[in-house]
């Protein structure tokens, strides 16, 4: 074949100038073709590249027939995709050259005129923010899906008595619907964090052209109104290397897995048989290929995993961007694959959580026995010393001798009797008369946690009290 044929046939595939004189190797093309993944960014190319068209011809820089052809052409366009019907080529590249080749065989010469007045390098930052900005709207809604279903189960449990522990240690007792309160006040910081982001994504690239503007009489705003952007980005250099708002929304989607894993960690640790706090629902647990008693919790172990896929995700796009001189440079075609598995697996995480969250099994019993070891109450004791008159560090020592002895006689605080609790303080005996008959409910879980009486408190008035403003809130 003749250099001139080569020459046409790199044209027609590429989309490239006739400054080629061969046509891209096989090889070259495999590698730096991105339509494999980038093709889910097809209906969003469709519509800004729509908005792109009537803001052309409304700038009279395309002709209202040319608009209308255009319309039309990628009307066909959206039915094929929508259909699973569009014919990917991976000699067009990516998704853009895709349907710009599509629409120039469906409407001729008004498709060749759609470019006018932009680049490839402003087009995908447009359709990658688009894309974004739609996941990070569902990423919200499964946020407060995930938090509407902790609080359906938070609310049932409000009584339920369960250790809080520090350093997995038994530490004062809580009730059930309080813990996952916190994880509730975690997802809401998430909620907030996504959305917060989403302010910096709706930002239009699309006017940058390749990086320095272009020198059509556009009307950037116009586009952006369309598109429904709160802004345009204001620099053209800027405007087409920014990945920012990517490897925010992905620092965003690492803080949401961290906060999924260590919920999964706990609903791990509370099905134990060891444990037993809680049981899961078989649809969302595997058994073993060899041992028939097993049930294990492979949704929370598998997000826990995943958690370190979205970090990668995160770790990936900083890499990237790290080394880039201004403005736009072919690394950049790595931006998406990291960008669309972190929202994917977010995504798919959080709905897949809020199912099993309403379907956790409480084992109330289990939880009360254990909060009954560890002397959970004695923080309780040295309070009612202090309330009496007694200074907090002599309270605090009063009551570690008591545990002292309990842990001689392996009983609880709660199983002397007045005169041997008074003696095992090893207090004087003016001091030990402080304690009186009264001192028995405070050494009660449900004393315990009801005495936490404040906003932000485990009492369950207060976890109702904190289960009502958050709903009122979300």
């Amino acid at each position: 074949m003749s250099d001139a044929s080569n020459s046409q046939l790199h044209n027609k595939t590429s989309g490239w100038s006739a400054l080629f004189s061969e046509p891209m190797s096989e090889l070259v093309k495999r590698y730096t073709a991105s339509v494999n993944f980038d093709k889910r960014l097809a209906l969003f190319d469709i519509e800004g590249s729509l908005a792109h068209a009537s803001m052309l011809a409304q700038q009279g820089i395309i002709g209202a027939q040319d608009l209308a052809d255009i319309q039309r052409g990628m009307a066909q366009i959206k039915s094929e995709v929508d259909a699973g019907e569009f014919d990917w080529q991976l000699d067009l590249e990516d998704v853009h050259l895709n349907i710009e080749a599509r629409l120039t065989a469906l409407v001729g010469a008004a498709g060749k005129r759609l470019h006018t007045g932009r680049s490839r390098n402003d087009q995908v930052a447009t359709d990658i923010r688009l894309w974004l900005r739609a996941q990070i709207d569902d990423i919200c809604a499964a946020l407060r899906g995930l938090q509407n279903g902790l609080l359906t189960v938070a609310e049932r449990e409000a009584d339920t008595i369960l250790p809080g522990f520090t350093h997995l240690q038994v530490a004062q007792p809580i009730t059930f619907g309080h813990h996952l309160l916190a994880y509730v006040n975690m997802f809401a910081r998430d909620f907030e964090r996504m959305s917060d982001c989403r302010r910096r994504v709706n930002r239009l690239p699309l006017g940058a052209a390749a990086l320095a503007g272009t020198t059509y009489p556009i009307d950037r705003e116009f586009v952006a109104a369309q598109l429904g952007f709160e802004g345009v980005c204001e620099n053209s250099l800027d405007a087409v290397s920014d990945r920012d708002f990517a490897i925010e929304f992905c620092a965003a989607a690492s803080l949401v897995m961290m906060h999924v894993s260590r919920f999964s960690e706990e609903l791990v640790n509370w099905m134990s048989p060891r444990v037993g706090f809680i049981d899961l629902a078989d649809r969302f647990c595997t058994g073993s290929s060899i041992m028939p008693q097993k049930k294990n919790p492979d949704v929370p172990e598998l997000a826990r995993g995943k958690t370190g896929r979205v970090y990668g995700d995160l770790m990936s796009l900083l890499t990237l961007m790290k080394g880039q001189p201004l403005a736009y440079n072919k690394d950049n075609q790595e931006d998406k694959e990291p960008l669309f598995d972190a929202a994917d697996t977010v995504l798919e995480t959080l709905i897949i959580f809020t199912e099993m969250v309403q379907g956790i099994i409480v084992k109330p019993e289990n939880m009360r026995a254990a909060a009954l070891q560890g002397f959970s109450t004695a923080t309780d004791l040295a309070d009612y010393l202090v309330k009496k008159g007694l200074p907090f560090r002599d309270a605090h020592e009063a009551v570690a001798h008591a545990v002292k002895i309990c842990t001689q006689k392996k009983c609880d605080l709660a199983d002397l009797n007045l005169e041997e609790l008074r003696a095992a303080t090893d207090l004087t005996t003016e001091q030990q008369a402080l304690i009186g008959a009264d001192v028995g409910h405070c050494l009660t879980l449900e004393g315990s946690v009801a005495a936490r009486d404040h906003i932000g408190g485990t009492a369950p008035n207060q976890v109702r009290a904190a289960i009502a403003r958050l709903r009122n809130n979300g």
